[in-house]
């Protein structure tokens, strides 16, 4: 993995920005992990074929936003998705996102490819303020952001459509002035 849309974490984790090639990874690990992802990532059920993956790789490739997807890989094995969405350059925020396989959960890897992603945020594209949202229940997930630092603003209730109905979000942000 030596291409420039390659970000180095630390000597185990790397970030790829996601292309075709990264498809079939994607997809294999949605599927064979499915019970575990699907409590919290709605997209989940709607992966059925790798032309759904395939087609969220080609959307995102084709759009003009200024977000960030990434393939996170660790000791060169593809294990979850990470990135930058709905940035706003306006008003300078974005949002960071991510998922991780239930088989490399507890290892810092959430937590030191947010870090990366948040120094690039700050100090590369001029962001002033990131969130992360995370599902209410969801409560490893609403680890991550504490531990970085950042400050639980409240709930977007009913913030995302899941198979078993609306979810509420618990918003956390970090501004640049607060690291």
């Amino acid at each position: 993995m030596s291409d420039s849309r390659v970000i180095v974490v630390d000597e185990n984790i790397r970030l790829k920005e996601i292309g075709l090639e990264d498809a079939e990874a994607i997809f294999n690990t949605i599927i064979n992990e499915r019970d575990y992802l699907k409590k919290w990532l709605p997209f989940v059920e709607l992966t059925r074929e790798i032309s759904y993956t395939r087609n969220f790789i080609e959307s995102y490739l084709n759009s003009d936003k200024q977000d960030l997807t990434c393939a996170i890989y660790y000791q060169n094995l593809f294990v979850g998705l990470i990135g930058l969405k709905d940035t706003d350059s306006a008003n300078k925020k974005t949002e960071i996102g991510y998922w991780l396989s239930e088989a490399f959960q507890h290892k810092g890897i959430i937590t030191s490819s947010c870090k990366t992603l948040i120094n690039l945020a700050f100090d590369k594209m001029n962001i002033n303020r990131i969130q992360i949202k995370v599902a209410k229940g969801n409560l490893k997930s609403q680890r991550i952001p504490k531990r970085l630092g950042f400050k639980r603003e409240g709930v977007e209730r009913a913030g995302e459509l899941h198979s078993r109905g609306f979810v509420d979000l618990v918003i956390f942000s970090l501004l640049k002035a607060d690291r």
